[in-house]
């Protein structure tokens, strides 16, 4: 099955760039990142933010951008069966010379999960130099971790903004 990425969620004061790999089928029906009800990622984000948790999209969206924190995938496409990054193939990363000219003020990149940060060093290569933090996946796929320990740590997301 053919996936492409969705558009960033970012505004020119983003200092924060969150990057998955590539949306899974749910989030892909839904036309929403991290769409799965049991992926964590915005639990986490809404936790950490001190913000009344919330199932809106839009509500989700606007707490990234007051927060100048920035959402996309290193992946424009790819090729994937199923919803595991495991399962990617063909895969091509997105513009991030463009998106990061557009946003000066990043200064550092929080991959969520291992995947994301091995397809960013594959295929990404910066003038600039970029604080990069690589953070266990919020997917319900990754069970090597339990929710808490997780959470404690995303938390270095309160010590960057």
């Amino acid at each position: 099955m053919k996936s492409f990425s969705f558009a960033p969620i970012s505004s020119k004061n983003s200092k924060i760039l969150i990057l998955g790999t590539m949306p899974g089928i749910k989030s892909l029906e839904l036309n929403q990142y991290y769409g799965h009800n049991q992926n964590n990622f915005w639990k986490f984000l809404f936790s950490i933010l001190n913000e009344e948790f919330s199932y809106d999209y839009e509500t989700r969206q606007n707490l990234l951008i007051k927060k100048n924190i920035a959402l996309w995938d290193v992946l424009q496409f790819c090729d994937r069966v199923g919803s595991l990054d495991s399962a990617i193939k063909n895969e091509i990363a997105n513009d991030f010379e463009n998106f990061m000219e557009k946003h000066p003020h990043i200064d550092t990149i929080l991959f969520n999960g291992q995947k994301a940060a091995a397809f960013f060093k594959k295929y990404v290569h910066l003038n600039k130099e970029y604080k990069k933090i690589t953070l266990p996946s919020t997917s319900p796929a990754n069970a090597g971790k339990g929710f808490q320990d997780k959470l404690n740590e995303w938390n270095i997301i309160k010590t960057l903004l």
